[in-house]
């Protein structure tokens, strides 16, 4: 059987293309195609290597598990440790459902010759059929991706709890947000987000009305007043970044502790109530943002006490 290096080049160049793309589309990382395919070329030309068995290191577990950090950090340039590795579990993910997509093609294919050698399949199937792969493949991986998605229940996302401050309480719905990491810069205590209007039982409408006021030091004289000093003294300045703003500095308060809602309710007392002037549900699913890393590393961050209902 003759065998044509650059054809198994092009063929591999394409699949990890594809798994490559795939990866990026899933985890929304920016797309930057020249980075797609110079990594993918070098897969290619380890490919080419590992079956002219040009050195035997080539079939190392090793070697190739240091290809696959070399060949997403080439792609996607993560910004540390934690980022690479997510996205190296993707990309590993991927390349398990495209092979599989393969074999099952080769399956129905038939090819009356095929080869392997140190993991590379050669064989007189056409490159089209490797490309076919990929595509159905993507297309699988995709649903499947969106159908685990969908599937997560309003339950895992949402929970009621309840904030207590001096003598009176609110109660609201709030989102698990893996996104929401924001502690005070100080006490380093974590950070919860809450809309402004849900917290009008809680706090004196004056302080509520000049948030950006007291945030910039000018500070109107009523807010002063003798009923609002013992809020006053319980404010702090929360630091943030989002998108479209890189400086953020949003107004908190210390809470007397906070009950979230669970199998198991949790007692959150060291934390800090962040007010946000805006809406944070355009549907009005939930008021305030809670996060995740809160709750999961509670007995950590010694932030937390559970209560049996």
């Amino acid at each position: 059987m003759t065998i044509y290096l650059d054809v198994v080049l092009i063929e591999n160049l394409c699949m990890n293309y594809i798994i490559l793309f795939a990866t990026g589309y899933l985890l929304k990382r920016k797309i930057r195609h020249i980075r797609l395919i110079l990594s993918s070329l070098l897969g290619g030309i380890y490919s080419i290597l590992a079956y002219m068995e040009v050195l035997e290191i080539y079939s190392n577990t090793i070697v190739k598990v240091i290809l696959s950090i070399i060949m997403v950090y080439l792609a996607y340039q993560p910004k540390d440790i934690k980022q690479l590795g997510k996205e190296l579990l993707f990309f590993y993910l991927t390349s398990f459902v495209f092979g599989g997509c393969a074999f099952a093609l080769l399956y129905v294919i038939k090819p009356q010759e095929i080869l392997m050698r140190n993991g590379t399949y050669i064989g007189t199937y056409p490159l089209k059929v490797a490309v076919l792969g990929g595509i159905v493949g993507f297309t699988i991986t995709v649903i499947a991706f969106r159908f685990a998605k969908a599937r997560i229940s309003k339950k895992d996302i949402y929970c009621n709890i309840t904030i207590y401050f001096g003598k009176e309480s609110i109660t609201t719905t709030a989102l698990l947000d893996t996104g929401n990491m924001l502690k005070d810069p100080i006490t380093q205590m974590p950070v919860i987000v809450v809309e402004k209007d849900k917290l009008k039982s809680i706090l004196p409408e004056m302080i509520l009305n000049h948030l950006n006021h007291i945030i910039g030091g000018d500070v109107p004289k009523q807010v002063y007043e003798d009923e609002n000093l013992e809020y006053i003294t319980k404010f702090r300045v929360i630091p943030f970044s989002s998108i479209g703003k890189t400086n953020g500095m949003l107004l908190g308060f210390k809470a007397d502790k906070i009950i979230v809602e669970q199998e198991e309710n949790q007692v959150i007392k060291n934390v800090i109530v962040g007010i946000y002037e805006n809406t944070l549900s355009k549907k009005g699913q939930y008021s305030a943002l809670i996060g995740l890393e809160l709750i999961e590393g509670s007995e950590r961050n010694e932030f937390t006490t559970n209560v049996s209902r």
